[in-house]
Formats: structure tokens, C-alpha cells, sequence
């Protein structure tokens, strides 16, 4: 049983690398054409080159789902083609143990997964767009269209550039009082995070009274905000971009300020769920191989998987802004299609079994 273990596991593993590595692949050169349409300044075809290689491991993490279903049709596929499963099945190996044997380099693949998600892919991103932000030209104050904002309290912040070192290139601050008015604004060169604290260099700022308009400048000036590197190297990613732990920190911050969360928590939870979705895909998967897709070609194999993950990701992607739309828990946006494609499955499996 250990040696029908592992090569049920080596056939399952190499045909979900393979198609990982396909749709990984594809994804990646989709992205640096389109880099190349947007190469300005200093950001070249190297810049471009380099930007692309640092989002593949959030790429990975995002697919991971998709290819374990496509590959465990293909792997399983395989199987069946060379009557393999009809001998397993022949010799008293149940539906269920077969299964079990199948999930097995999927689970292993989740955990690897998730450490990517968690651990590598936010840093690789963060530096990713740091760099480009850089590159391009978006690190001073005038003229810039880029880059980020962040509120603290009655301020209001604009960053063209945020590297992970705590360190902001065209720092724009704008203070505003009770009646909405403009108190007073502020463009810094820069901003650097040292011993707790930030200071400004560079400063020019006007300060906004009844019947005058007063301006200043310093060279350098302590700034006290509520606003970390580790808050910012959050607000400077995309939310699906963003690891399980900042995604919490940073839509509890803005509980804190007020604003929105519900689309951070939509993504929130759909990182954590996201092993539980991986395993109810390839529980359809199983159950295609055991049920209605046992006599068919992998080409046609291959297209059902597409099918039914790219429902998958519909049904995701509607129930998700419905959620922030009628104001229902993103929770329930994000279960609803892993429970149907688990049920699914086992009812599936069940029948055939």
C-alpha cells in the first residue's frame, strides 16, 4: 500500500506541477507584454524584466486551487486510461482510500502554498512595486498621478513611493478641520522611519489662516503619526496581494479610522479558505474520474476542469461585491461555492462508489 502511495502521489503531484507551471507560465509573459506597453523613464525592459519575476510567487499562490483541479483530472486521467484505477478498484482499494491517496500531495501542496502566500509572496510584491514606483520617476512631489493614499484622523496622506525599509518618497499631507475646511498642506522630498519616529526632509508648507495665506519650509521636521512602515508596506499592495496577518491589521486599523473593511475581510477570508477550496475542487475532480468522466479523452478532461473552475471563480466573483453591495458577511460570499463543490463531490463519489 506505501509503494500504491507514492506513485499515486508522483502521478497526481507531476500532472498538477505540470499545469501549474503552464498556467503560471502563460500568466507570467501576459503580464510582461503588458509591462512593455508602459515603459517611461528609468523603468526599461529590465525594470519591466525584474517587476514581472517578483509577482510569480503571488501568481503561484493564486492558481494553486485551479491546477490541483486540472491536474488531478489529468493524473487521474491517466490512471484510468492505462485501467490502472479498475485494478486498484479490483483489488479491494475503496473509493474513499483512493481519494484519500489523491488528496495527499494536494494537502502538501496547500501548506506549501500557503507558506508562499503568507511568508514570500506580500515581500516579493511590496519590493516589486516599490521599485517600479521608483523607476519610473513617481518619487517626487510635482506632477505625480501615482501612487497611494492614507488618511490619520483629520489628515489626509499621499505617498508616491513606499519602500519596506521605512523610507517615502513625495509625501503629501493635508489637514482639513471640523467645517471641512483646509487648515494646512504640506509636500516633503522624503520621509524616513528612525527610532520610532518619522522625520520629514525637504518640507514646504502652507498654512491656511482667515485672512492670510502663511508658507514655510524645513529642511528637516519630526512628523508624529499613527502610521508604521509595517502599515504602509500594507497600503502600498493590492488587497490580494496581501498576507492573512496584514489583511487583519490593516481592516482592523481602519475600523479604527472609520473606513470600509468589508472588501478586506472579503479578501481575508478568502485566503483562508482558500485550502478548503482547493480540496473541494478536487473533490469534484475525483468524482468526475469515478462518475461521469471515466470514458472520455483528457482533452476533454482538460476542458471540463476549465469549466467548472472558471464557475467556480464567477460564482466567487459575484457573491463577493454582491456581499459588499447588500451587506451580507463576506464570510458567507466566500463559503457558499466551497460547500456547494464539496457536496457536490461526496454526493458524486457516493453514487459511484
Amino acid at each position: 500500500m506505501r509503494r500504491l502511495s507514492r506513485y499515486v502521489g508522483k502521478t497526481i503531484a507531476g500532472a498538477i506541477f505540470v499545469v501549474l507551471l503552464v498556467i503560471v507560465g502563460l500568466d507570467t509573459l501576459f503580464s510582461l507584454i503588458d509591462e512593455f506597453t508602459d515603459l517611461e523613464n528609468n523603468y526599461g525592459a529590465k525594470e519591466a524584466f525584474a517587476y514581472t519575476a517578483l509577482s510569480i510567487p503571488g501568481r503561484l499562490f493564486e492558481f494553486i486551487p485551479f491546477s490541483a483541479l486540472i491536474g488531478c483530472l489529468i493524473g487521474l486521467g491517466l490512471l484510468a486510461g492505462t485501467s490502472e484505477l479498475v485494478v486498484m478498484r479490483a483489488s479491494g482499494i475503496s473509493v474513499l482510500r483512493i481519494t484519500w491517496l489523491v488528496l495527499q500531495p494536494v494537502l502538501a501542496l496547500v501548506f506549501v502554498g500557503a507558506l508562499v502566500g503568507e511568508f514570500v509572496a506580500p515581500i516579493t510584491d511590496q519590493i516589486a512595486e516599490s521599485n517600479r514606483a521608483i523607476a519610473r520617476g513617481d518619487s517626487q512631489v510635482e506632477d505625480s498621478d501615482v501612487g497611494l493614499w492614507s488618511r490619520d484622523g483629520d489628515e489626509f496622506m499621499h505617498f508616491n513611493a513606499v519602500q519596506s525599509n521605512g523610507k517615502l518618497f513625495g509625501v503629501s499631507r493635508y489637514l482639513y478641520g471640523e467645517d471641512g475646511k483646509l487648515l494646512r498642506s504640506s509636500q516633503a522630498d522624503l520621509a524616513i522611519y528612525t527610532n520610532g519616529s518619522w522625520v520629514e526632509e525637504n518640507v514646504r508648507e502652507t498654512i491656511f489662516l482667515p485672512d492670510s495665506v502663511n508658507t514655510e519650509t524645513y529642511e528637516t521636521r519630526p512628523w508624529d503619526t499613527r502610521l508604521t512602515p509595517q502599515l504602509l508596506n500594507v497600503l502600498v499592495l493590492q488587497e490580494e496581494s496581501l498576507s492573512i496577518r496584514d489583511l487583519y491589521t490593516y481592516a482592523d486599523f481602519r475600523e479604527q479610522q472609520g473606513l470600509p473593511t468589508q472588501k478586506y475581510w472579503l479578501v481575508f477570508w478568502e485566503k483562508v479558505l482558500q485550502p478548503f477550496a482547493t480540496i473541494s475542487l478536487v473533490l469534484i475532480a475525483v468524482s468526475f474520474i469515478f462518475g461521469p468522466l471515466r470514458q472520455v479523452t483528457t482533452g476533454f478532461r482538460v476542458f471540463t476542469g476549465v469549466m467548472v473552475g472558471v464557475a467556480f471563480r464567477t460564482s466567487q466573483t459575484i457573491l463577493g461585491p454582491s456581499s459588499l453591495v447588500f451587506g451580507f458577511s463576506p464570510l458567507i460570499a466566500v463559503a457558499i461555492p466551497i460547500i456547494i463543490c464539496a457536496v457536490a463531490g461526496v454526493w458524486v463519489l457516493a453514487r459511484y462508489r
